[in-house]
């Protein structure tokens, strides 16, 4: 298993003990920078709004995104992730 395999793993481990929302947004604010943290609830709702579906320009035109980032959320739709989203 390659290093940043066991880094993943250590890191789904962590989000998985969180037990509230207070540490959550406390562990992400401490992690992430101000612009991931834009960026990341960004690519929620892009995925959200995908699966109502919401045309990919729309999208991309309502959240201030670029097209690429909304077709990379569509092929990972497609891909079959993000189904408890």
């Amino acid at each position: 298993m390659s290093k940043n395999n066991d880094q993943l793993n250590d890191l789904i481990e962590l989000f998985l003990s969180i037990k509230n929302r207070e540490e959550m947004k406390d562990f992400l604010l401490g992690i992430l920078t101000p612009k991931e943290l834009e960026e990341i609830p960004t690519r929620l709702s892009i995925v959200k709004m995908l699966k109502s579906g919401t045309p990919q320009h729309e999208i991309a035109s309502e959240l201030g995104v670029g097209i690429a980032t909304v077709t990379r959320g569509s092929a990972e739709l497609k891909r079959g992730r993000f189904k408890t989203v």
